[in-house]
């Protein structure tokens, strides 16, 4: 019962502060959320560049294995 009182309180005073603080919460927004997809986005080209050459290796290594005149 604690835990759900305080649950309401926190997300009423939450409400009152976005409404209060509605145009700092959109600025820190625009601020934040380009650097975070940059952030994100050259992760995903370096996570892919290094799955890509694992894939490589593999092929490489796959075509040394197989015998002379044998697929």
């Amino acid at each position: 019962m604690k835990t759900l009182i305080g649950g309401a309180i926190a997300a009423t005073l939450g409400l009152i502060g976005i409404a209060v603080w509605f145009q700092p919460l959109m600025n820190l927004l625009a601020a934040t959320i380009p650097p975070v997809l940059l952030i994100g986005g050259c992760l995903a080209l370096y996570l892919g560049f290094d799955e890509l050459k694992d894939s490589w290796k593999k092929d490489e290594e796959g075509a040394s294995d197989a015998e002379p005149g044998k697929e």
